[in-house]
Order: C-alpha cells, then sequence, then structure tokens
C-alpha cells in the first residue's frame, strides 16, 4: 500500500505586544492554492483560466484567506487585510494584518486551508507573542486552536 505524503502548509501568526495587530504570513504550493481557491471560491471557473492571472487578483486572494484563516480575538472575529502576495518557484507567501483589540486575552485560529481538497492536510501554525511561541498542527480533524496570552503588562 502507498502512503501518500500530506500536503503541508504553513503559517505564522505574531501578535506584537502594545500594538493593534497580528501579522499573518502563509506559505504554500502555488498549484494547490489556486485548486483550493477553485474548490473553495469559484468552482466555475477553470484552472487553466485561474493560473492565467498573472498577477493573481489581490482582492480575491484576500476573499480566499479570509474564507480559510478565522481568526478569533477575546471570542470576537476580525478580518484580515492582503498586503503582499509573492510567486516564487512553486511557492505562493502570502503577508496579511489582522487589526485586534489591544488588550487581546486570547487567540483562536482556525485554519481550514487545503481540507476541502484532502482528507490528510497539515497546516503548520506557529504563533508568537512576546511571552513565548507555540506550533501546532491544524487540519480536516482538528482545524483550530486557542492561545491564551499570559499577562503582558510586566
Amino acid at each position: 500500500m502507498l502512503f501518500q505524503q500530506a500536503p503541508v502548509t504553513f503559517t505564522g501568526v505574531e501578535y506584537v505586544h502594545g500594538t493593534d495587530s497580528l501579522k499573518v504570513s502563509v506559505r504554500m504550493k502555488y498549484e494547490l492554492f489556486l485548486r483550493d481557491y477553485q474548490q473553495t471560491i469559484f468552482d466555475d471557473l477553470d484552472l487553466k483560466e485561474l493560473r492565467s492571472f498573472k498577477p493573481f487578483p489581490a482582492d480575491l486572494a484576500n476573499n480566499y484567506l479570509n474564507s480559510k484563516i478565522n481568526i478569533m480575538t477575546n471570542g470576537k472575529q476580525v478580518i484580515g487585510k492582503l498586503l503582499r502576495m509573492d510567486v516564487e518557484n512553486d511557492d505562493v507567501r502570502f503577508s496579511i494584518l489582522f487589526r485586534v483589540n489591544s488588550k487581546v486575552k486570547s487567540i483562536t485560529i482556525k485554519n481550514t486551508i487545503l481540507t476541502g481538497l484532502y482528507s490528510r492536510v497539515e497546516n503548520l501554525t506557529i504563533f508568537k507573542s512576546r511571552t513565548g511561541e507555540s506550533s501546532v498542527k491544524l487540519g480536516s480533524d482538528h482545524p483550530e486552536e486557542t492561545f491564551f496570552l499570559k499577562n503582558q503588562d510586566k
């Protein structure tokens, strides 16, 4: 029996103490992004047509990312704004900014990138704050994780 490696994405979420924002970066294979975009957002659009977009429209990428990465701070959902999208070799990297309340106590990250295409996906997610760094694998069976920030006023 052949075992196929699960597709992998990388997501970094950084809460910078004293600011009202989360800096989020996502890296994945560009072809997987196109296929997931088509399956999630616009299944009437042919993959060949999606591949022809040079550069890929930022507003379309922004809609995709907000549908796949849901972030809640203190129980309230926040919406991200795509700052940058770079395609290099076979990878695509996104930089997204989420505006948050400056008194964040908890951050819940739900990452469903590629979960509609594959039953096994590893969305490796790293959360950084002034008090530490945590990592978790998110996927179909475990799509979200909540991180609690320690008292950062010290």
